[in-house]
């Protein structure tokens, strides 16, 4: 009995052990502690009331235990029966009364924040109203009031009320950014959710993440979300509407019309099937996963090209179970496409922004 007791114990100090390291292990781009928008603030602040709640119910009851198991405990030569204190209202009173007194605490200002934050800002003259269709894998952006679709990057005026409209176009999905707002799901059926969030006083690039297992590649269905100064936001809606730039080689010209854009559109060309490729060399990814950098680290980054090249070679590789098919090119073709891509820039970028590191992607290579 002794030993299968100690058993336990280290395994339960193991866990512990295990459970403290890990918890120091992630992404300070991709955490719900380090909010960066008013509505991410007022959930964490929630989460901390919340937090504050538990710890102190935690402490007050193992003090109470701790006291009574010695203060209580059988000594030697007594036999009687302690005292009992059943029946007694002085304590039902009180231990019915402080639950009720911390479920309020916790109540009021959750039910507040709750029904503020699922308000329809979509009428709002000011709000930046974005539909959001979720693929497997990837995401679609439609700015409805500019007339733009893209892909992959959601673009945003810094200071302003976001409002998404959310849905799928196959199975379920969840639109997250830690840490701007919480989660929302896309519902298959045709249903639409709604939530907004407000975009912080300063430019910077913010991981979004699908927070719903949909398939193979569900851990690969990032996207970003690049807050940017007006003057940025007004360029980059000026390039996405102007006119579509072919390659200059008829051949790759040809070949990118015949074979991309069926499914995929640049500027005014092409279909909606796949993601909207206008401007994809300013991106931060190629396909969401590859993080473009002229100092990669890791397997996932690369030059703009580099990526290009490695989606279009195998984009199975990339993103298991993904619905683009490995299209036929010849090396000429191939080498010609990814580079007319990874040169296909908006350069919408003000002087202000392009010499604003918080843009870099320097957060996401810790």
């Amino acid at each position: 009995m002794k030993k299968r007791w100690l058993q336990w114990l280290r395994l339960t100090t193991l866990l512990a052990g295990a459970a403290l390291l890990l918890s120091a292990c992630g992404r300070a781009d991709l955490s719900a502690l380090n909010p960066q928008g008013a509505v991410a603030k007022e959930q964490l602040d929630l989460m901390k009331l919340s937090i504050a709640i538990m710890m102190l119910v935690v402490v007050v009851v193992f003090t109470i235990t701790i006291y009574v198991l010695f203060r209580f405990r059988r000594r030697p030569g007594n036999d009687g029966i302690p005292v009992q204190v059943e029946g007694s209202h002085k304590l039902e009173i009180v231990w019915t009364v402080i639950p009720l007194i911390l479920l309020v605490i916790l109540g009021v200002p959750t039910v507040q924040t709750v029904f503020a934050q699922a308000q329809d800002h979509s009428k709002d003259e000011n709000a930046v109203v974005v539909k959001v269709t979720a693929h497997q894998y990837w995401w679609e952006f439609e700015y409805p009031e500019e007339g733009i679709v893209t892909a992959q990057e959601l673009v945003v005026p810094m200071n302003s009320r976001i409002v998404i409209e959310a849905k799928t176009a196959d199975v379920l999905h969840s639109f997250w950014i830690p840490a701007l707002a919480g989660k929302i799901d896309t519902n298959p059926a045709g249903n639409v959710n709604r939530m907004f969030f407000d975009t912080p006083d300063k430019t910077g690039i913010f991981l979004g993440k699908c927070a719903e297992l949909c398939g193979p590649s569900h851990a690969l269905m990032d996207f970003k979300v690049k807050v940017v100064d007006d003057a940025s936001y007004a360029n980059w809606i000026a390039a996405m509407k102007a006119p579509a730039v072919l390659p200059e080689d008829p051949a790759i010209a040809e070949a990118f019309q015949k074979k991309c854009l069926s499914c995929h559109a640049v500027g005014e060309l092409g279909g909606p099937v796949f993601p909207n490729l206008t401007g994809i060399g300013d991106r931060e990814t190629v396909a969401g996963i590859l993080v473009n950098t002229d100092n990669p680290q890791y397997w996932n980054e690369g030059s703009v090209y580099e990526n290009i090249y490695r989606w279009l070679e195998d984009p199975q590789g990339i993103k298991p179970g993904n619905l683009m098919p490995k299209v036929e090119l010849t090396q000429e073709e191939l080498e010609g496409i990814a580079r007319y891509l990874a040169d296909y820039k908006l350069n919408y970028e003000s002087e202000e922004l392009k010499n604003n590191d918080a843009t870099s992607d320097k957060e996401e290579r810790q």
